[in-house]
């Protein structure tokens, strides 16, 4: 699951080339004269970000002459292939940004530096759970920065005009998000919309919520099992859509964006979104639309997956230490909590949490989004090596199918565990 919005910026091909040309094994890489040199590939896309990320650069370089670090912008839509072209390569950038979930080929490939005993202060400053998205083979292989929780933003004038209080506390429970989108369904309103596009990092992160691990074991040797703790999200969302009529079954094909759109023309009542969609509340919602973070969504648990953005350093670096210690400074609450605040993403440091919460004065959902982060677990999919390949070739067109009312719950199963195996090579 990309914790950022993955249709941001594509690359062009002349960044993808540059990228592919330039990393730790270059000579650019090196020392020049006795000053280190080195590459960070940012994956920072919006405005704010890219200046964030590019003031940290700054402060670093003139607080260290002697470590320089080049920036170098990447993008989320080709990160994958230009990280496996420039290891076989040996031209990866000795600062790699990225996510947990895309990160465990490459470690387990040996492709990425242990910084175990690299990192300072960060380690105890970012709860253990997240620690374990980054722990491979019992090494960290990356520093986790910023997340996502999948968060139900209301329009609240709806919800009371229907007769629903609007919840409050700590979670929020999938039947009285059931109960709740059947009551606002009324007057060409829909109580619920849910943009599910691409479904799997939802499917796969909600199903914590009822114990759905779908993968057992991890790495070459995992295998997927779905049974009713797997299907009791997407059956409840099928039911939803095509028993109780309460959620647009239109979104169900649609992006997060696509649905926030008409949410905030007042056709739902509800939508689920990743938590960074407050920042298009928070922008652009009319003056007079009133809507809300709702608590974290739970079933037997609140648990969701921590798929944390990462930064870690390439094996093959000649300055892994250097390297390491500009990720301690990115890790310092003041920058991670810039960053946080220009993505609208979750610090994974609780130092950094405190400092966007001081920073956002309670404002805008952030109180909400900044709890969910107590919930956010390591979960069995970001230690299954050939988990990408499952999520694009099988997950995604069978969840597509489900939701669309095109298969039995049954079908789905057999599709996801079929089509594990012929990916797996089982």
């Amino acid at each position: 699951m990309k914790i950022t919005r993955i249709a941001a910026v594509t690359a062009s091909v002349a960044v993808a080339l540059a990228l592919t040309g330039c990393g730790a094994g270059s000579d650019d890489s090196g020392d020049k004269g006795g000053k280190v040199t080195l590459k960070f590939q940012s994956l920072a896309f919006q405005d704010t970000t890219v200046k964030a990320t590019k003031d940290i650069v700054a402060a670093w370089n003139q607080a260290h002459p002697d470590v320089h670090v080049d920036y170098v912008q990447g993008s989320w839509d080709s990160v994958q292939d230009q990280l496996t072209t420039q290891f076989q390569g040996g031209t990866a950038p000795d600062i790699i940004q990225y996510e947990s979930a895309g990160i465990t080929g490459f470690a387990q490939q040996g492709y990425l530096a242990d910084l175990g005993d690299k990192l300072g202060d960060v380690k105890s400053d970012v709860p253990d759970p997240i620690w374990k998205t980054v722990t491979v083979d019992d090494k960290i292989v990356a520093a986790p920065t910023l997340l996502q929780s999948y968060i139900v933003f209301a329009n609240t004038d709806l919800l009371k005009k229907a007769g629903v209080t609007v919840p409050t506390g700590d979670t929020w429970s999938w039947d009285d998000l059931r109960a709740a989108a059947k009551a606002a369904t009324k007057d060409g309103t829909y109580g619920l919309g849910f943009g599910l596009s691409q479904p799997t990092a939802s499917m796969l992160s909600f199903g914590l919520n009822f114990g759905g691990t779908y993968f057992t074991g991890s790495g070459d040797d995992a295998d997927v099992k779905v049974g009713d703790a797997e299907l009791a999200v997407p059956e409840r969302i099928h039911q939803m859509a095509y028993d109780d009529k309460s959620l647009d079954p239109v979104t169900l094909t649609q992006s997060g964006s696509d649905v926030m759109t008409a949410f905030l023309k007042g056709k739902y009542a509800l939508t689920v979104q990743g938590s960074y969609a407050a920042q298009t509340l928070a922008e652009s919602a009319p003056a007079d639309f009133h809507w809300a973070a709702l608590p974290v969504l739970a079933g037997d648990s609140a648990d969701q997956s921590a798929n944390p953005q990462t930064m870690s350093v390439a094996a093959e670096s000649k300055h892994v230490d250097d390297a390491a210690d500009f990720i301690d400074f990115y890790m310092k609450a003041e920058n991670l909590a810039k960053v946080a605040e220009g993505d609208w993403l979750i610090p994974a440091s609780t130092s950094a949490a405190e400092q966007v919460k001081t920073d956002t004065k309670d404002a805008n959902g952030w109180p909400t989004i900044l709890a969910s982060l107590d919930h956010l677990v390591a979960a069995p999919f970001q230690s299954v090596t050939n988990y990408p390949q499952w999520k694009d070739q099988i997950a995604t067109p069978a969840f597509q199918k489900y939701l669309g009312n095109d298969i039995s719950a049954d079908e789905l199963a057999k599709e996801l565990e079929d089509g594990w195996k012929s990916v797996n090579g089982g």
